[in-house]
């Protein structure tokens, strides 16, 4: 079982930054890949209706960006604090949405831009309660 939990989330102006962290409670954080989604308002609060936002491996040797984030969002991760992070600059009031931290057990070491070409299932993976991040114009 894995739990993560997210924080980071809050109120920006158009423009700025905030960090987001996800933190994993799981005895070997560096056999799952980890994710961002997003969920915007209005939309369903169903798995289908999350937007990838960005993935890495766990070598963090693999990254794989949304087109809407690529050149203002950055996923890190940091192993030995079992976290995975992302740093969003250059916030748009599009970008308003409540943020969710996922993770897929990846032994097989797949690309992530495969593994997570669709919000993963519950039977596959793993999701955290989400973080609210408000982009104000």
């Amino acid at each position: 079982q894995v739990q993560l939990v997210e924080s980071g989330g809050g109120l920006v102006q158009a423009g700025g930054s905030l960090r987001l962290s996800c933190t994993a409670s799981v005895r070997t954080f560096t056999d799952y890949a980890m994710a961002w989604y997003r969920q915007a308002p209005g939309k369903e609060r169903e798995l289908k209706e999350r937007e990838f936002v960005a993935a890495i491996s766990w070598s963090s040797r693999n990254t794989h960006y949304a087109n809407s984030v690529k050149g203002r969002f950055t996923i890190t991760r940091d192993n030995a604090k079992n976290t995975v992070y992302l740093q969003m600059n250059g916030l748009k009031p599009e970008d308003t949405a409540v943020y969710y931290c996922a993770a897929v057990r990846n032994l097989d070491n797949d690309p992530v831009h495969i593994l997570f070409r669709l919000p993963p299932a519950p039977e596959y993976g793993y999701w955290g309660q989400g973080t609210q991040v408000t982009v104000s114009s």
